[in-house]
Order: structure tokens, then sequence, then C-alpha cells
């Protein structure tokens, strides 16, 4: 009984990877056109005081402008959507592929091969600069400063 809960906990959790559900209401849950893509009339055409122009035809180029914009965009998400949503789909599992299986295995080496790099070094710096510098040290230890004020 246990175990054939548990097989069914981890079919299920799989299966919620692979199947999100996804929220039709609020499509930008995480704000990220938040500023960006959000443009009304108002924001791209504006009359100052002074010059404006017919009532009607104020109304009239609101109307077109707003049902224009949204029946392109319905149409280009229509016509484009999907292709382009296979084209993302495939270049970010370019770059998490090469991410993955190249970057950070790179990058790993690298570690590893600076690492044996390092203790050389740290051997290096020990054998020749620390009995150079500790010399000079006690060289310089007997030097006296004194500050005189002159009157």
């Amino acid at each position: 009984m246990m175990a054939e809960e548990h097989t069914d906990l981890e079919a299920q959790i799989v299966k919620d990877i692979h199947f999100k559900e996804i929220d039709l209401v609020n499509r930008d849950p995480k704000n990220i056109n938040e500023d960006i893509v959000k443009v009304d009339f108002e924001d791209v055409i504006a009359e100052p005081v002074g010059t404006y122009s017919f009532d009607g035809v104020w109304k009239v180029s609101y109307t077109t402008f707003t049902v224009s914009k949204y029946w392109c965009y319905r149409l280009l998400s229509t016509l484009l959507g999907v292709p382009l949503a296979l084209l993302w789909g495939f270049l970010f599992a370019c770059i998490s592929f090469c991410h993955i299986w190249a970057v950070v295995p790179c990058i790993k080496s690298y570690l590893i091969e600076i690492q044996c790099i390092s203790h050389i070094y740290s051997l290096c710096i020990r054998t020749f600069c620390n009995p150079l510098f500790t010399a000079l040290g006690q060289v310089c230890s007997n030097i006296k400063v004194m500050l005189r004020k002159e009157v």
C-alpha cells in the first residue's frame, strides 16, 4: 500500500513538471512587461491646448488606434505566436544544454587545474619571496625616524 502511494506521488510530481496549468486571466504573473509594452492611445497621440481637432475625429482616431492595435496583435500572435514559441523554446533548450554540458564542466575543469597551479605558485612565493622579505624586514627594523619641530 505504501509503495503504491509513493509511486503515484512520484508520477504526479513528474506529470506536474511537464503539464503546468497556466493562468488565462493573469498572463504576466511576474510583471516582465509592466511598463514596456503597455501603450495606450494617450501615450502615443496627444493634442496640446489650443490645437484640438474636431471631437468626432478625436473619438474615431481613438477607436481606430485601439481596435487596430488589438486586432493586429491578435492576428500576429495567431500567425506567429506558435512558431516563435517553438523558436524560443528551442533557443532556451540549446542555451540550457550548452550551459549544462559545456560551460559548467569547463569551469569545473578550469578550477581543478588552477588549484594545482595555485599550489605551485604558493610554493614559489614561500620559497623565494618570504626569505627575501624577511631579510629586508630585518635590515629595515633598525631604522629609526625622529621628527623635530624647528623654530
